[in-house]
């Protein structure tokens, strides 16, 4: 059985044009789904990727599930 405080965790990365933008390729929204640890990254993540909606590179932030 897991700890419920488990250092690494699922998390999900949404893209942010796509949250913002109406006017794009596609209807949706761009979600990736990582681990991280929360040890060495506390913070909210923030990663550059590929988002088959706007068709381009695009920062994806991490959301709360």
């Amino acid at each position: 059985m897991a700890k419920s405080k488990d250092i690494r965790v699922t998390i999900n990365l949404e893209c942010i044009n796509c949250a913002q933008n109406d006017e794009k390729r596609k209807k949706g929204i761009s979600r990736y789904t990582t681990q991280k640890n929360r040890r060495n990254t506390p913070i909210r993540l923030e990663l550059k990727k590929f988002c088959c909606y706007c068709n381009k590179h695009t920062i994806h932030k991490e959301i709360k599930k």
